[in-house]
């Protein structure tokens, strides 16, 4: 039997691990480390710093390659492909470090509930046979980090709170009766085909890393503003995550 431990690590900053997730990578027989490539090694870098400031013990740490995802549509397709490959790789790591069980620890960023897939594959490789027992411990969303950062409060007083992401935002446009929208995943600047008109934004790239930016403000006049500034700090470091909250105003 494998205890696999799903952690969340918030964005990036050790200071966001919370006692639970320190405790959970200590008591880990195992931690696995993906690889993105080089152009998101800063990814792979955190994590490592992590395991260095945090694990005291003998947790072994691994590193393996993961697999790309395919960018054909259609998405949902080779979405279920991707995550199908990345359940073999975690197979072949378990049989390789851990062929009599033991404790399994991944680090996820944020929160693995949140627009994150490893519960899924979890779920995978229970259903292929794989004697597999799941904890979750949860973590600081970039959600959480965005608000904190600009000082607001993520919902209006009494008022429903609705979270997208970018591409269901550019096929859908603003949900009905969404007061509050909180865009995730988004790879476009998805909120440039709604009417700017009564609209604020909440924007933040590299939440809780040193390189945080924010932007905020009437959508009609910093709109063009991040789409330029988003171009440019993906130039500069090659890979980038951001979020954003969008409210109405009128």
């Amino acid at each position: 039997m494998v205890d696999l431990h799903l952690i969340g690590i918030g964005t990036g900053n050790p200071e966001h691990l919370t006692l639970a997730a320190i405790r959970a990578m200590n008591a880990a027989d195992l931690i696995l480390l993906p690889r993105k490539g080089e152009t998101k090694s800063d990814l792979i870098d955190l994590r490592r710093a992590i395991c260095a400031e945090v694990v005291t013990g003998d947790t072994r740490v691994v590193e393996f390659d993961l697999p790309v995802r395919s960018t054909v549509p259609p998405y949902l397709e080779g979405v279920g492909e991707w995550h199908a490959a990345i359940a073999e790789v975690w197979s072949a790591q378990i049989d390789a470090y851990l062929p009599n069980g033991g404790a399994l620890a991944l680090l996820v960023w944020g929160d693995p509930s949140l627009y994150d897939s490893t519960l899924r594959i979890a779920e995978r490789l229970q259903r292929q046979g794989r004697a597999l027992k799941v904890h979750v411990v949860p973590g600081i969303t970039s959600i959480q980090v965005l608000t904190a950062a600009h000082g607001i409060a993520l919902n209006t007083l009494a008022a429903p709170l609705t979270i997208t992401t970018g591409r269901r935002l550019r096929e859908e446009g603003w949900p009905q009766d969404a007061e509050t929208l909180v865009v995730m995943l988004d790879g476009a600047c998805a909120f440039a085909v709604l009417p700017p008109e009564g609209l604020t934004i909440w924007w933040g790239a590299y939440l809780g890393m040193p390189q945080q930016c924010l932007i905020a403000g009437d959508l009609a006049d910093v709109g063009a503003e991040i789409q330029r500034r988003r171009a440019e700090l993906r130039e500069e470091h090659g890979w980038i995550m951001d979020i954003y909250l969008l409210r109405r105003t009128v």
